[in-house]
């Protein structure tokens, strides 16, 4: 068996994997992205397309010069970041830049759905959900906003159906990475039926989207101009993986209901997989998993740990520049503030909605601190966000496990909040189970790389990759004592905290008009 090669594009990098067939990584290279472009208006997030495509070339190219030989790679597929789009005309050049899953732009005014529909939405009591769906679909702003730009749309794609177009040429994408404003049906798996609600809801046609592949299948092969950008051998297949978050579930090796896998990116999730259809929220969907025919049960935090850099950023320079000097990575030298701070940190507590929500928690939801006094500092601060977030997981555990009916054993961390011991360990206490940590950190491009080896035939099936590829080198187990405090903390305190913030936030909503 040769090597194969995962292209991960994530919020702040891209990265090129190189795992052999029992998922060892053998090579990588790493190029981080500028900024986002976030233009003039408030709450918009943008990115040049053609940024992310020279980025990636680059990191292939990085690779190669390591030494790394380009033919023995066997295949290569890509993982991406969820929800980011890109609108191009009839010769596939981008029209715009790329509208990141971090724009906050909605449409202030919409146009009235059939008679009967809004009927049966105000029967069901879902208008306000699929009203909040129609006011966040990029396509839906851009046809109202950008007429001139949405004539000229021939493909509206995700950005992985745009980076497999210049790879392969084929304006074809994975069933596994539709996470977004789309016509897709979650329950089938594929595009919605003429009839579904959402093309009355959406601006999008058929005709402008994708053909969709099963992961782990072949969608293509890697084309010229593609091999002479990436130094790619021409005419490599191209395998169908999946969404980030969906590659990480399985890297994690996370394919029973009973196993949570826990993500602490930019956005945490945590994730179960499953066999059949479960609504955790009522009509938000489960996600597509990297396996076929199956499910994800993920709840979220919309800036998880990407409140660990907001605390670099905002109070965390002492370390920045002690890791500079030292040459570590910032992040480790955060362990010592939860080592110098109490459980529970002296009753500081967050609730992490640094941005809204859909239904739990709601549009209103904003972030809070509460509990302090004068013996915090920042270390109890930096411990109360992590806390704040692990509780916040510890809720998506618990909705996931009544509505799928299935109580879970153990939960599995990926992320870059998995590297720290400390972390980890509070994460065992707060959910009061192992929290076990997978042999590699690289778990969405190791989910990818399973894909390639499924698509080849080098295993008969997911399940079979999965026992080859990945599995776990350390298990944090919760401490008894440490667990009921952290459970008082939980039920008494933290789980009535947004209740009772709600109608405080509506309140601030409606005088200062944020969140839209």
């Amino acid at each position: 068996m040769g090597t194969l090669l995962a292209l991960d594009l994530g919020t702040q990098s891209v990265r090129a994997l190189l795992f052999d067939g029992r998922g060892h990584l053998q090579g990588r290279a790493q190029v981080k992205f500028q900024p986002i472009y976030h233009s003039p208006h408030p709450g918009w997030a943008e990115q040049d397309v053609q940024y992310y495509w020279r980025c990636l070339a680059q990191a292939c190219r990085d690779l190669w010069q390591q030494g790394v030989d380009p033919h023995r790679v066997e295949g290569v597929a890509l993982t991406t970041q969820r929800g980011t789009v890109v609108a191009v005309d009839a010769a596939g050049e981008p029209l715009m830049p790329a509208i990141s899953w971090l724009d906050q732009r909605e449409l202030d005014r919409l146009s009235p759905l059939p008679l009967w529909m809004q009927k049966v939405l105000q029967v069901i009591g879902e208008a306000e959900t699929v009203d909040y769906f129609r006011r966040q679909a990029e396509c839906n702003w851009l046809a109202q906003e950008q007429p001139d730009v949405w004539r000229k749309t021939a493909k509206f794609l995700l950005l992985s159906g745009y980076l497999n177009f210049r790879l392969c040429g084929r304006y074809v994408d994975s069933l596994s990475s539709q996470v977004g404003y789309l016509p897709f049906d979650f329950k089938r798996l594929t595009w919605a039926r003429p009839w579904d609600w959402k093309w009355q809801a959406l601006a999008v046609r058929p005709e402008q989207l994708p053909e969709l592949m099963l992961p782990g299948t072949i969608m293509g092969r890697i084309q010229r101009q593609a091999a002479l950008d990436t130094g790619l051998p021409e005419g490599l297949p191209l395998i169908a993986a999946g969404a980030d978050k969906a590659c990480e579930v399985l890297g994690s090796g996370c394919l029973s209901a009973d196993l949570g896998a826990l993500s602490f990116g930019t956005t945490a999730t945590i994730n179960t997989t499953q066999d059949h259809y479960v609504e955790v929220t009522p009509l938000l969907p489960p996600y597509p998993a990297a396996v076929p025919g199956a499910f994800l049960t993920e709840v979220q935090t919309f800036r998880g740990f990407w409140m660990v850099n907001w605390f670099k950023e905002e109070f965390g320079h002492k370390e920045q520049f002690q890791a500079e000097r030292e040459g570590v990575v910032v992040e480790t030298l955060f362990d010592e503030l939860l080592r110098s701070t109490p459980p529970g940190a002296m009753g500081l507590l967050l609730q992490p909605y640094w941005s809204p929500g859909i239904r739990e928690p709601g549009r209103e939801a904003k972030g809070a601190m509460v509990g302090f006094g004068d013996v915090h500092n920042r270390a109890h601060v930096y411990r109360a966000i992590i806390e704040g977030l692990a509780y916040a997981l510890r809720d998506g555990r618990e909705r996931i496990e009544q509505r799928a009916r299935c109580r879970l054993r153990a939960v599995r961390v990926s992320g870059g909040g998995s590297q720290s011991d400390e972390v980890m360990r509070i994460t065992a206490n707060i959910m009061g189970l192992p929290a076990e940590r997978p042999h590699t950190f690289e778990t969405s491009g190791l989910g990818a790389a399973m894909n390639i080896a499924v698509a080849l035939r080098h295993y008969r099936h997911h399940a079979e990759a999965v026992a080859h590829m990945t599995r776990v080198t350390d298990v944090f187990m919760p401490d008894p004592q440490l667990q009921d405090f952290y459970q008082q903390i939980y039920r008494r305190v933290w789980s009535r905290l947004y209740r009772q913030l709600k109608p405080i936030y509506q309140e601030i909503r409606a005088i200062t008009g944020y969140p839209h």
